[in-house]
């Protein structure tokens, strides 16, 4: 049987095992990536990328719609589902098609099929149910991504209840949808169908559709969707699903109990680690709620053995992933000077308006016990905003009155996605309220409300 002699191997080719490869090669070891599919993982395949292109799809519908307001005249505007469909898969295997290159320039030995470790520095390869190879390496890094879950008693047939995958290739578009739990995905998938002119519902069981976001900004959006036509039930438990011609779906909410019905129901309450037929356990991998358990640098409990992404626990982002990815790989070269900061992870939902935020929010600060100077600005006063004709929301700055540290950001808007990036790389530099009113921002812009949310907390906002 052959075998095949490497210094790193990482199993798994989304943005976390990719983005190692990479690295690890950059640094000079002999690299080979495992991937049973395409590579780019869930996220260029099914998950990140082919998503924006419906949501771009479901923005450009709607700008039509108020063309007028532009001086634009763009009457009986209709859209082919299935074309909007075909481009997102476009884009995804153009993406895939991109990793390949990328793997060749690197030098990086791709290897088709299942990993399986059989020992600290060794791994067998199958392909069809049979082995047909092993791997001696140094060190392994695991990067086998997550799937979705379900609740108790609901299986997601991929036909009338789907996942985010099956959401993204309908065969057509469904008259009405209910969608279980709220979430970024959840979110971003109810902007989109709900623009295209499905009946939308959003079932979720904590108090606020973007669980993890500050309250404030998740109200702005919560109003804007029902404004959309969406209908959000919060604080809200499925307590049973009937799969029929349509779906229904049996929900307890404070007002009492509610029949939902749907052509189709998509599953987004989270996901599980892919953990599982890896040989951990006889390795003595620690596992932890379906998660592997690493430290700051992604090594798990067996000092060869590292792990990223999603099936290392939360956040689960494709950006924390290859993050975690160069991490690790320096790591084993003895050149990671830091772990991984969890506290300076920006979030993202990119429906319209866009939700973008980090660090912390304003509940979690308090309950920290800091002090608080909050600075606010909505976007409706900016030149951007009002040439873009794209009013709704706001930049939301909190600052430790102390010392004037930022502690964490928070924008809805139009941009938000884009523009969060500025606050990473000013919570990363411990940047104050000074530094950020006094760095001057380019004007027209929607960035000029990070400066305006700046001086707002102290009382010296410009133009509001």
């Amino acid at each position: 049987m052959p075998e095949r002699q490497l210094d790193v191997t990482i199993v798994g080719a989304g943005p976390g095992g990719y983005v190692a490869a990479i690295r690890a090669a950059q640094l000079g070891f002999k690299v080979g990536l495992v991937e049973r599919d395409k590579l780019g993982g869930v996220c260029l395949n099914w998950g990140c990328i082919p998503s924006k292109a419906l949501l771009k799809s479901a923005e450009l519908y709607n700008s039509f719609k108020k063309a007028e307001e532009f001086g634009i005249s763009a009457k009986d505007v209709t859209f082919d589902f299935s074309k909007i469909i075909k481009r997102s898969r476009d884009i995804a295997d153009r993406q895939s098609k991109g990793v390949e290159y990328l793997m060749k320039k690197n030098n990086i030995q791709v290897i088709s099929g299942a990993a399986k470790l059989t020992g600290k520095n060794s791994i067998e390869i199958s392909s069809g149910g049979k082995v047909v190879e092993t791997v001696k390496t140094k060190y392994t890094i695991l990067a086998t991504g997550a799937r979705p879950r379900s609740i108790p008693g609901v299986t997601i047939d991929g036909k009338k209840v789907v996942s985010s995958s099956e959401a993204m290739v309908l065969p057509e578009q469904p008259k009405s949808m209910v969608i279980i739990g709220g979430g970024a995905i959840g979110i971003e998938f109810a902007y989109f169908y709900n623009a295209l002119g499905t009946k939308v519902t959003v079932v979720e069981m904590m108090p606020s559709i973007l669980p993890l976001e500050d309250k404030e900004i998740t109200k702005i959006l919560d109003s804007t969707l029902k404004k959309s036509g969406i209908e959000i039930l919060t604080d809200a438990k499925v307590e049973g699903l009937n799969v029929g011609k349509e779906v229904t779906v049996s929900v307890a909410t404070k007002e009492g109990k509610v029949d939902l019905h749907g052509d189709v129901v998509l599953m987004s309450v989270g996901v599980q680690g892919n953990s599982e037929n890896l040989g951990l356990e006889a390795l003595g991998v620690k596992i932890e709620r379906g998660f592997i358990k690493v430290d700051q640098f992604g090594k798990t409990s067996v000092d060869s053995i590292y792990a990223i992404g999603d099936v290392s626990g939360p956040p689960l982002l494709a950006h924390v992933a290859s993050h975690e990815g160069v991490v690790a790989a320096e790591h084993m070269a003895g050149k990671a000077k830091h772990g991984i900061d969890r506290n300076n992870v920006p979030s993202c939902t990119y429906c319209q308006p866009q939700v973008a935020s980090v660090g912390m929010t304003e509940e979690a600060a308090l309950a920290a016990g800091y002090k608080l100077k909050i600075g606010r600005f909505p976007m409706r006063p900016l030149g951007k905003a009002m040439a873009t004709g794209e009013t709704t929301g706001m930049v939301k700055l909190i600052f430790d009155e102390k010392y004037g540290e930022l502690l964490g950001a928070h924008i809805i808007g139009s941009e938000a996605t884009e523009m969060i990036a500025e606050l990473g790389v000013a919570k990363a530099l411990e940047t104050t309220y000074e530094e950020i009113f006094h760095t001057m921002h380019a004007h027209p812009t929607f960035s000029e409300g990070i400066m305006e949310a700046a001086g707002e907390a102290y009382g010296v906002a410009l133009n509001i």
